[in-house]
């Protein structure tokens, strides 16, 4: 009994159907590209794969990719210590085209930025916190240490509470001037 051929494009590959282009691919050779060892090794094939490998160390505590307590460890772009096939002067940057940037924190925008936010509750040290914060950009411009944005916060939060401060002191001279014109013409 033959059935009819399926519709929606399927091809039965046991069908002769006309002459093959190329034989059959044979399932026992290895695929193109892959590395064809040239000796047979003693390593099982079948044996499973440690994923760990790579990161065992002689301290079972030390972090992944460092090496063992007591041998000499260099950062990333620096010889390592007794190397003696570094290259003699100055690491090469880690990026290229930047200067790695200071660890030094510009302690005139701390004080700023404490200033600023202790306005909150004294109101008078929020406009001396936002003049020192410009002082603070101006110094960091100069010399490139950090504190860029602890000093564009003593600005921001000082101007605020200073316009905040302005606008209470006008309003409490607008409510004196409002008693003491509806006192004196009261008549008493």
């Amino acid at each position: 009994m033959t059935y009819p051929p399926p519709s929606g494009g399927w091809h039965d590959p046991s069908a002769a159907a006309g002459p093959q282009s190329s034989p059959p691919a044979d399932p026992t050779l290895p695929m193109a590209g892959s590395p064809i060892p040239t000796q047979p090794t003693s390593a099982d094939p079948y044996a499973p794969a440690d994923p760990y490998a790579g990161m065992r160390s002689a301290d079972p505590y030390a972090a992944p990719g460092y090496p063992p307590a007591g041998t000499p460890y260099a950062a990333p772009g620096y010889p390592a210590p007794g190397d003696p096939y570094a290259a003699a002067g100055y690491p090469a940057p880690a990026y290229p085209g930047y200067a790695p940037p200071s660890s030094k924190t510009n302690s005139l925008a701390i004080v700023a930025l404490v200033l600023s936010l202790i306005g909150f509750t004294s109101c008078i040290t929020a406009p001396i916190g936002a003049i020192m914060g410009h002082v603070a950009r101006k110094q960091i411009r100069e010399t490139g240490e950090q504190g860029e944005g602890m000093a564009k916060a003593a600005i921001i939060v000082g101007w605020i509470l200073t316009a905040l401060l302005v606008l209470l002191i006008i309003f409490y001279v607008v409510m004196i001037v409002i008693a003491v014109n509806s006192d004196s013409s009261s008549g008493y």
